[in-house]
């Protein structure tokens, strides 16, 4: 059992701020990812700091008198850090019906109309996570005609599991202005609206063709907002994360943000994208960033492409099973380009979505580019996803120190369909992890929750076997892209906490550092590979303080 004595230290804040917290943990198999001290038995924690690593024998005769902490022969790995995550989405989306794992569209009505049982009378019916590719068939998109036997007058809108689509029924045509028996309107740049052999909406919107009928839908207040957070907060720490990503929120989530960490409800460190529409804004009122303990905004998330699922990712050639289609860039080069200037210039650091080969060519090309003009302001720009790269751009990624923040799990979700999207030369360069490892590229590694699921072991045991959590398939998929165990989970620490400039920090167990880390139940760096996702998380640490422990322990 973890016991800590001088337990009422952690179960009374007061306590907490007037008796500082030290102790020695001791009695476990600690993974450091400190280069000059690999593993350890024991470390030292005083005011939420590390302040000593070592052997048990050491720790306990330098601090005789220290309380300690037994962690009953244990694991312990540094705080985990999701480096590309929707914290707000997370929660938006567990107030919504849940259709994820969905098998047809009647499935999906069925969980709707549980649903919507319990909303108000006349409010839209939201949900997300649909999947054409799940339903077997040729994975063609639904239509608005699915939902519109079940509600013929109350609007629904639901977004594809990937964010990067939404499909309305007809009502929710009508209340965004767009009659459902005329020709579709004309999409915005960047997105598609589908329409059937008379050129009418289906009722499927593809990337910035969603804000069509998105926008129509009643702004949520506060209360919303803050129950969203609160259920996205209670999700996090019980899978081991310290840190997100948050990879694009608006500067009118930051007060909310700011308010939870003052109250002391964000367990958690929230590295904020802000949204490029508001670079200027930003810059003007934080000319040096924000960088509060738990929240953290000094960078910009920005948008190429959409994604392979929608056929939205922007291909240098035609989707191999969609003739004619090469997928949808968000902006011209130029557009791109002046961006990234922008945002380097007033020292912010420049997160791009690029899913497709030719997303990803125009955002190196724009990354150097601007670089050339400004001198890169802070440096350790990234690509969100680099998910499909041709073999050429590699290496480009190393050369100009560009970090590929990748999620694992994109892999294994998308492999049952990827082949019919790029044919098997472009898989060469799609997911190639160690391709871009051993070019020297950094990789900061994330899941895009709540585009996959929260729990970061599912990336980790997708990223060193190249397998679904079944096991398939034998061998891995594309197996010669694994990485190795510590490679990983430096993905999941040091090289996250690089990818946010919190190197010197967090992502390590080092003197000197913030004391984040993490307690699991059997040591996931050595048990067979199909016992990775049995370990569980035992407890949870920020500043040597646990925000989680499991029930049982």
């Amino acid at each position: 059992m973890l016991r800590l004595l001088l337990l009422a230290l952690f179960l009374v804040p007061a306590l907490a701020a007037a008796q500082p917290a030290r102790y020695v943990a001791t009695n476990a198999t600690v993974y450091t990812v400190d280069a000059d001290q690999p593993t350890a038995e024991a470390f030292a924690v005083e005011d939420g700091r590390f302040v000593a690593v070592g052997t048990e024998a050491a720790l306990t005769a330098a601090y005789p008198d220290w309380p300690t902490l037994d962690m009953d022969e244990r694991t312990v790995v540094p705080g985990l850090i999701d480096a590309h995550a929707h914290l707000m989405g997370l929660g938006e989306a567990l107030l919504q019906a849940d259709l994820v794992g969905t098998t047809s569209p009647a499935e999906i009505v069925e969980r709707l109309v549980a649903f919507a049982a319990d909303l108000p009378e006349g409010a839209w019916v939201t949900g997300r996570g649909w999947d054409q590719n799940d339903w077997g068939g040729d994975g063609a998109f639904p239509t608005r005609a699915d939902l519109d036997a079940a509600f013929p007058d109350r609007p629904v809108w639901l977004g594809r599991v990937d964010g990067h689509a939404g499909w309305a029924n007809t009502a929710a045509l009508r209340a965004a202005g767009i009659d459902p028996d005329a020709p579709a309107p004309m999409a915005p740049e960047g997105g598609a609206v589908l329409v059937d052999d008379q050129g009418r909406p289906t009722g499927v919107f593809v990337d910035a063709a969603e804000m069509l009928v998105a926008e129509a839908m009643p702004t949520p207040d506060l209360a919303y907002y803050t129950e969203a957070l609160t259920r996205a907060l209670a999700e996090t720490s019980k899978y081991g994360l310290t840190g997100v990503h948050e990879a694009g929120s608006p500067l009118a989530t930051l007060p909310l943000y700011r308010q939870f960490a003052a109250d002391g409800r964000f367990p958690i460190r929230n590295y904020v994208m802000i949204t490029p529409g508001e670079i200027g804004a930003f810059c003007d009122a934080y000319p040096d960033g924000i960088g509060e303990d738990r929240v953290i905004v000094r960078s910009v998330k920005v948008y190429a492409d959409g994604a392979l699922g929608s056929r939205g990712a922007a291909l240098l050639a035609d989707y191999s099973d969609d003739p004619g289609n090469h997928g949808l860039l968000f902006r011209p080069d130029e557009a791109v380009e002046a961006t990234v200037r922008a945002a380097m210039a007033c020292g912010l650091q420049v997160n791009t979505h690029a899913i497709g080969d030719r997303a990803n060519r125009q955002v190196l090309d724009a990354y150097e580019a601007a670089i050339a003009a400004t001198g890169g302001g802070p440096g350790r720009h990234r690509i969100e996803h680099s998910q499909i790269l041709s073999l050429d751009d590699i290496a480009r990624f190393a050369a100009m120190d560009i970090i590929a923040s990748v999620q694992p799990t994109h892999a294994t979700s998308d492999m049952p369909w990827a082949g019919d999207r790029l044919g098997d030369d472009r898989l060469k360069g799609a997911y190639a992890w160690r391709r871009l490892l051993d070019s020297g590229a950094r990789l900061a590694l994330g899941s895009d929750f709540p585009v996959e699921r929260v729990d970061p072991l599912l990336g980790f045991h997708a990223a060193v076997t190249r397998q679904d959590s079944d096991g398939m398939p034998a061998g891995g998929w594309y197996g010669n892209q694994v990485l190795t165990r510590a490679e990983a989970l430096r993905g999941f620490t040091l090289d996250a906490a690089y990818a946010a400039f919190m190197e010197d920090e967090v992502g390590s167990i080092a003197p000197g550092k913030r004391a984040d880390f993490v307690v699991f139940s059997q040591d996931l760096m050595t048990v067979p590979l199909e016992a990775i996702l049995d370990t569980e998380v035992v407890a949870t640490y920020i500043d040597g303080t646990p925000v989680y422990e499991a029930e049982d322990e």
